[in-house]
C-alpha cells in the first residue's frame, strides 16, 4: 500500500466536504489527512487528501470523485515531484529551568515559539509529516499539554 496525496478542485458549496468524505467512507478508503481552503479561482476550493492504496484503488477513487457534481478536477500529486507541508502547534510544559533545552529542540527543527506562559510554551512547527512527528517525539519528555496539527497541504513543483 502506497501513500497518495490527492488534490481535488471543487465548487465552494455547502455539503461538498461531506459528500467527498462520505464517498471515501462508503467505499472503505481511509483518509489519513484532509485540508480544505479557497483556491486561486474565485468560487472554487481545493481539498488535499492523503490516503493509502495501490494504483488501481487510487484510480477508482478518482473515477468515483468525478461522479460527484461539484468536483471539477482530481490530481494525484504523488505522481509528480511535489512540495507537501503540515503545520503543528504544540503546547509543552516548560518550567523556566527546562526552557533552554526546549529552545534547543525548537531551533534544531527551525520551528518557533509563538507563546510563552508561566509554565508552558507553544511551539509552531512547519514541515513534512516526518519532521512534525520527530519534533513531537523530542518534546514528549517535557510533557505535551495540547497538540493541534493541520494535516498535509501540497502542490506539484515547477510550472505544472
Amino acid at each position: 500500500m502506497e501513500r497518495h496525496t490527492i488534490s481535488i478542485l471543487v465548487n465552494n458549496q455547502p455539503g461538498v466536504l461531506q459528500r467527498v468524505a462520505g464517498l471515501f467512507g462508503r467505499r472503505g478508503f481511509n483518509i489519513e489527512s484532509i485540508t480544505v481552503g479557497e483556491s486561486e479561482e474565485p468560487g472554487l476550493s481545493r481539498m488535499v487528501i492523503v490516503t493509502t492504496g495501490d494504483d488501481k484503488t487510487i484510480e477508482q477513487i478518482g473515477k468515483q470523485l468525478y461522479k460527484l457534481i461539484d468536483v471539477i478536477k482530481v490530481v494525484d500529486l504523488s505522481e509528480s515531484p511535489m512540495v507537501a507541508r503540515e503545520l503543528a502547534l504544540i503546547k509543552v510544559h516548560a518550567e523556566p529551568a527546562h526552557r533552554p533545552e526546549i529552545l534547543g529542540v525548537v531551533e534544531t527543527f527551525r520551528a518557533s515559539v509563538v507563546d510563552i506562559g508561566a509554565s508552558t510554551m507553544i511551539v509552531q512547527a512547519v514541515g513534512d509529516s516526518d519532521k512534525i512527528d520527530a519534533i513531537i517525539e523530542l518534546l514528549k519528555p517535557y510533557g505535551i499539554r495540547e497538540l493541534s496539527r493541520t494535516g498535509v497541504t501540497a502542490m506539484t513543483r515547477g510550472t505544472r
